[in-house]
């Protein structure tokens, strides 16, 4: 993808073998077409406000039924987790039906608030909560600490690694994303970058430049990972740890 997206535009490229010359139109182009900022700009608000919401939830959650005692406990948690065993196609259309009706097709809040209920990150947080000592949360209740305090000062501190890896797999579950986001997207004002690359292949583009868009959609990945890297290792280190 890279090979090609460098090459000159109309160049044969042979897989696996470097070009003679290399070339940044084919990027340069990408970067100053019409639509490309304003999709990447909405992938970034789709991606992130999805990232900060669902890990507050989630965590939150995680939190609740690893270390609360509340009746239906149990019940309520593998229930909710039993949702991952339905695809999303299923629940496609009534979705969008249900989001039409309340007049969110084509908003930003239509595109995010559907995706926000991530029964896995809950999952992943209630896991690894579960493997924080108890006499931490014991010692903030006989300090006189709130539950918002202990969330606050304990829960979120201590799970920072999850939270990092949990942060990374969001974003790329939404900046990947394709299928709401075509449904419920309209028009340019809420087309994420998956979507509009698609559009690109309607028209008369070369393929260098459809790498070249390609290539420039995997930074933003690539930046996530490079800033969060730190986090994945102590969390893989931390794993079985009490």
């Amino acid at each position: 993808m890279v090979v090609v997206a460098l090459s000159p535009a109309g160049r044969p490229t042979v897989p696996g073998s470097w070009p003679e010359s290399l070339t940044f139109d084919n990027v340069a182009r990408v970067l100053s077409s019409s639509g490309f900022a304003g999709w990447t700009v909405n992938s970034l608000v789709y991606s992130l406000v999805s990232v900060v919401v669902i890990l507050l939830t989630a965590s939150m959650a995680g939190y609740a039924f690893a270390k609360k005692r509340f009746p239906g406990r149990e019940a309520m948690f593998w229930t909710f987790l039993a949702t991952m065993m339905v695809p999303f196609q299923a629940t496609l259309i009534p979705t969008f039906v249900l989001v039409n009706d309340l007049g969110g097709v084509d908003t930003f809040w239509g595109l995010i608030v559907p995706t926000l209920a991530n029964s896995q990150a809950v999952f992943l947080m209630r896991q690894f909560i579960l493997g924080l000592p108890d006499e931490l949360f014991d010692a903030a209740k006989v300090d006189g600490a709130s539950e918002l305090r202990v969330y606050w000062t304990i829960v979120v501190p201590l799970t920072r690694p999850i939270l990092a890896t949990l942060g990374v797999f969001v974003f790329l579950w939404h900046w990947n994303d394709f299928l709401w986001p075509l449904v419920i997207g309209q028009s340019d004002t809420t087309r994420t970058l998956t979507v509009g690359l698609t559009t690109l292949r309607t028209e008369e583009m070369q393929l260098s430049v459809l790498m070249a868009s390609a290539t420039v959609s995997v930074v933003p990945c690539l930046v996530v990972f490079f800033l969060l890297q730190r986090y994945l290792v102590n969390s893989i280190a931390m794993t079985g740890l009490k």
